[in-house]
């Protein structure tokens, strides 16, 4: 075991990893992605091992009130049978108290049998007091307070759990967004140690910055994690040294974990063309790549899809680049696999929700997470227009989910507003709203439905994978032109756009004008081309598959990374 932990070098660590229905340890893209990476690392052999924290309490589980209001509830899992305790522990300080941690094993296997382990760090040990127990008990919970002390636990006890398990030799650190940030100050205190010293000086920032890569995953301030200097002393103590280090306090006063993993980073990433582009403007000074996000193929290529591929593109689980081959299957085969999802989802919606779904009827799938930068009701803009199209140019139903997070209150109203409409449109237009949105439903809508709708409001969607999984199942998008879709998008080919390009940070953009261009597309290009040439239609179908599917993959990004992030200097 000894020599396999010797040969690993690379260290992911992310606040959240989506790596099994079961675990409830994600709360959405940034996690679900975390865990496509890494099963794109195990699938290629890249020597990395991750870290997260354990969440015995998960995110929550969505419950939609009549009206659609959401409640959350304790979304529990059994974590004794799903993951293996680790035999070594180590502690930290938080505000002064030793705190325990241990770590929890789940081994990801790759297509060829590589394992690539995760570890899940727990704090919920007897040596430690109620409140240190609970700081591994829930995503995304509590105060700022709560918040800091978790990326303690995450950054700090982080590297020393991989230390006590044997990992000496890793290089680089990967931190998938900013909440790992303070592993830079335990990289910090290893570099001044190895020097015979106690305190921090500058030049151990450049020690640490050699082994350090940092991706951001946001334009949206919420997603950057700020704490007061008063409270980040409470919390690390009195560490003068550190705080008085070149670039790790923002505007004097504040420990911003984002502008501290740029700081303490040789190589840093936005996560599509355009994301990088605004973190530049964002983040002027600092010199901002982009590598563009994909997902696992083969953990979201649906059954049917995938027993097809496996017929005509038989090396496409090794090789995600070979599904440029998808436009030598014929086109009613890839129908008949459609077909087998969408009613697989009709069934489902219709059994959840008792909304009738037809199997034949146009089908508009909108899956994320609900946030008033989403846009998830524009669809709903101009009812009496929505109405005319499916009455007189063709019927369309629309399938939505998505979970707002507990303390966003705008986010719920937007899934309340989603529910009034359901009613004003119930003699027209079909709507279902699934409940507790999660891998499992995210695959089955993102498979099921005909079309994929997205509109965030540009610029503000770094990346976005679900279109990426719709395209993989041959769904075509129907997007706003940002994050992803800028590069994905051939218009009428693999699908269609919303809206003009958005130039800069997008402050002279007319975003009103989205809505009458999303109705003007539904009506003179998609839906009479669903009806009434439906052989075209599932040509977009297999070239969404074979452009977009083959390119916006995991296996091309890991190799991305690889290439330009982990293995140079």
């Amino acid at each position: 075991m000894q020599h396999i932990k010797e040969r690993r070098s690379v260290a992911y660590f992310s606040m959240e990893i989506g790596i099994d229905e079961r675990i409830y340890t994600y709360s959405g893209g940034l996690g679900v992605l975390a865990g496509d990476t890494i099963r794109s690392a195990a699938d290629l052999k890249v020597p990395m091992v991750a870290v997260t924290l354990l969440y015995r309490k998960g995110y929550f589980r969505q419950r939609l009130e009549a009206d659609g209001w959401q409640k959350e509830e304790i979304a529990s899992w059994a974590v004794e049978e799903l993951l293996e305790e680790e035999l070594p522990q180590t502690r930290v300080m938080v505000e002064g108290r030793i705190v325990h941690l241990r770590a929890w094993r789940y081994d990801v296997k790759g297509v060829d049998g590589y394992k690539v382990p995760i570890f899940f760090l727990d704090t919920d040990l007897p040596e430690n007091s109620e409140w240190d127990r609970g700081l591994t008990q829930r995503l995304y919970g509590g105060d700022d307070h709560y918040r800091i002390s978790q990326e303690v636990i995450l950054g700090i006890g982080g590297i020393r759990m991989l230390r006590a398990l044997g990992y000496k030799h890793i290089s680089p650190f990967h931190l998938n967004e900013g909440h790992a940030a303070l592993l830079t100050l335990e990289l910090l205190d290893e570099a001044a140690k190895g020097a015979g010293r106690e305190a921090l000086i500058q030049e151990d920032v450049e020690s640490v910055r050699n082994q350090c890569v940092f991706t951001t995953h946001t334009p949206v301030p919420a997603g950057h994690d700020r704490f007061p200097l008063a409270l980040a002393r409470k919390v690390l103590g009195d560490r003068d040294d550190f705080f008085g280090l070149e670039g790790v306090l923002y505007e004097g006063n504040t420990l911003n974990m984002t502008y501290l993993a740029l700081g303490m980073s040789r190589y840093i990433n936005g996560v599509a063309q355009k994301h990088g582009e605004v973190s530049r403007l964002m983040f002027a000074g600092y010199a901002i790549d982009a590598i563009t996000n994909g997902v696992h193929a083969s953990t979201w290529v649906a059954g049917p899809f995938q027993d097809i591929f496996d017929r005509y593109i038989p090396f496409w689980r090794q090789d995600n680049f070979s599904l440029r081959y998808a436009l030598s299957i014929p086109r009613e085969k890839l129908w008949d696999a459609h077909m087998q999802c969408k009613k697989h989802l009709m069934d489902f919606a219709n059994r959840k929700t008792g909304a009738a779904m037809d199997e034949n009827t146009l089908t508009i799938g909108f899956a994320r997470r609900a946030s008033a930068y989403k846009r998830g009701d524009l669809l709903f803009q101009d009812i009496e227009r929505l109405k005319r199209i499916s009455n007189h140019v063709g019927k369309i139903q629309i399938i939505y989910a998505g979970k707002a997070h507990p303390r966003d209150n705008k986010g719920k109203e937007l899934i309340k507003r989603i529910f009034k409409a359901r009613q004003e449109l119930e003699h027209d237009i079909r709507v279902a709203y699934l409940e507790n949105y999660n891998m499992t439903l995210g695959a089955m809508i993102t498979s099921g439905v005909d079309i994929w709708l997205n509109t965030p409001e540009p610029p503000m969607e770094a990346s976005g994978t679900s279109g990426m999984k719709a395209a993989l199942n041959g769904v075509p998008n129907l997007s706003v032109l940002d994050g992803w879709w800028i590069e994905g998008h051939i218009e009428g080919l693999t699908g269609w756009s919303i809206g003009a390009p958005t130039l800069g940070k997008g402050e002279n953009r007319d975003h009103s004008l989205d809505a009458p261009s999303l109705y003007d597309k539904l009506e003179h290009a998609i839906v009479p081309l669903f009806y009434h040439d439906r052989r075209r239609f599932m040509d977009i179908m297999a070239y969404s598959i074979a452009i977009n599917g083959s390119f916006f993959n995991t296996h091309r990004m890991v190799q991305e990374y690889v290439l330009n992030a982990y293995f140079t200097r």
